[in-house]
């Protein structure tokens, strides 16, 4: 039995609405029905007035920040545990990227730490709601406001991810999402922006097209990008958001089972956690070996046993003060976040794609136990 991390659950529609593509020929981001048509939806979807696609999770990070006017000498607050294409979306503008330590139980940006980042020049903060549990967003909005910075989420991993009640993405000047093939929803790959700020948005739109004039098109009027998302990727992304309300209880159920499975093992593993005021939606099932002899620094050890049964797992990112290209460029410093520092080495996740059956998941569930218990026993 091979059981990858994630994998997509896509109907039958994807094809139907892929081969109506085609039939009418309209291939690029430039033609067709279903880029407007998704995006609509997902901006319906999100409570935001637009979204607006384009080719990656980077670039939907990238085209707000640069869109904003960002440039060298200037600083962007970013959670240091992340994929790194949230600081290197900061880098593209020039802009100097200053690592935050996260909060220890839901691993999103920690508050304090980023009061005692902030300079004259920070002008935008880049938050990341991780694994799909939403940042605390309150307090830091309450803050940007009376310190004149935007706010960016990243909401890569959380596509259906609720802050009091309110879907992210909505809440700061920009949200923006990956449509990569392991996300909550695919394109296989593409990226969306959602936004409220109607200037925001057609900036947006002209700048990921390669910035083209209004009247005369080839007298450009900025520097662009060819960021535009296929009408094609669009198809398959509309029945992926028509089933977005199962996909994400899919990954909330396949969560809550393994909580369950592994409650025993508390003293030994951080779960996954949901605070009261937040929707986590699960992106992945993501585990941190506590500080405990028998069981610390074990990960590698603990992937490479579920590797031999089949069962692929992923270790936790590395956080970006830990990443050895920006430290060598003197852009960062290893004891900057310590909090992350601590849990680098120790997380990894296990099989939570929607397409995972009953059966395999609990192949998974029993394998892991046995393995830890061979390990603390």
């Amino acid at each position: 039995m091979k059981i990858p991390v994630s994998k997509p659950l896509i109907s039958n529609k994807a094809t139907k609405y892929v081969n109506e593509a085609l039939s009418e020929k309209s291939l690029s981001g430039l033609y067709g029905k279903f880029i407007p048509k998704f995006e609509e939806e997902f901006a319906d979807y999100c409570g935001t007035k637009h979204s607006i696609t384009c080719s990656s999770g980077t670039a939907a990070l990238h085209l707000p920040l640069a869109a904003s006017g960002l440039k060298k000498g200037d600083e962007v607050l970013v959670s240091t545990l992340t994929n790194m294409a949230t600081f290197f979306a900061v880098i593209y503008t020039g802009a100097k990227p200053v690592p935050v330590d996260i909060d220890t139980d839901t691993l999103n940006i920690s508050f304090e730490d980023l009061k005692r980042k902030v300079t004259k020049r920070t002008k935008a903060i880049l938050l990341v709601h991780l694994f799909g549990h939403p940042a605390d967003l309150n307090p830091i909005l309450e803050f940007a406001r009376s310190n004149n910075l935007d706010v960016i989420e990243d909401c890569a991993e959380a596509h259906g991810a609720e802050y009091h009640g309110k879907k992210v993405g909505g809440f700061g000047k920009a949200g923006c999402f990956s449509l990569f093939a392991n996300k909550i929803i695919t394109a296989g790959e593409g990226g969306v922006i959602t936004t409220n700020d109607d200037d925001l948005n057609l900036t947006i739109r002209n700048l990921k097209s390669l910035a083209f004039g209004d009247k005369d098109k080839f007298q450009h009027k900025d520097i662009g990008y060819n960021y535009r998302f296929s009408n094609i990727q669009a198809a398959v992304a509309c029945e992926q958001l028509e089933n977005i309300s199962h996909l994400v209880k899919k990954r909330i159920e396949i969560a809550e089972f393994y909580n369950k499975e592994f409650e025993s093992l508390s003293d030994f593993i951080s779960l996954p956690i949901q605070r009261p005021h937040s929707k986590n939606v699960y992106w992945m099932y993501h585990m941190v070996l506590k500080p405990n002899e028998k069981l610390f620094n074990k990960r590698n050890e603990i992937c490479k046993e579920l590797s031999k049964k089949g069962i692929e797992t992923r270790q936790g990112f590395v956080p970006f003060n830990l990443q050895r290209i920006f430290i060598d460029k003197k852009m960062t410093k290893p004891n900057d976040c310590p909090n992350a520092n601590a849990i680098s080495g120790s997380s990894f996740y296990i099989p939570t794609g929607p397409d995972i059956s009953e059966k395999e998941l609990k192949y998974v569930a029993s394998n892991f136990l046995e393995i830890i218990d061979k390990l603390i026993n």
